[in-house]
């Protein structure tokens, strides 16, 4: 009889570590599902996360582009802005010239009809 209830006490105890085992490795598969999903979604934020760098990268790369097309059309403008200063210093430089040639050449006449005036004085005189 001691042998009987022995052996069921070891069945009992052999069957509970069985229904002890089985709930561990149920456990066990929870929580390596949880895990997978829980990398699965990790992974989904690290792509999400670098698509949204990859957008601001881009927006930064445009916006650079922009500027720096600005800033061609300003030194393309301000290039134009001083060949037209220069064409207008050219224009004024002409033209003071020309104020010159015209002052020399009204001086030069004067001075000729002057001296023509006083050889006219001088001869009338002499004579």
């Amino acid at each position: 009889m001691k042998k009987v209830i022995l052996g069921s006490i070891l069945m009992l105890a052999i069957s509970i570590s069985f229904i002890s085992c089985r709930e561990s490795a149920d456990k066990a598969k929870s929580a390596a599902e949880q895990a997978g999903e829980a990398m699965e979604k990790a992974g989904d934020d690290i792509k999400e996360a670098g698509d949204k760098a990859m957008d601001k990268a881009k927006e930064a790369g445009d916006s650079m582009k922009e500027i720096g097309e600005g800033a061609a059309n300003k030194a393309k403008e301000a290039g134009e802005e001083m060949k037209e200063a220069g064409n207008k210093a050219l224009d004024k430089a002409e033209e003071t010239g020309e104020n010159i040639k015209e002052g020399a050449e009204k001086a030069a006449n004067d001075v000729k009809n002057a001296a023509n005036k006083a050889a006219d004085e001088v001869e009338k005189a002499v004579n």
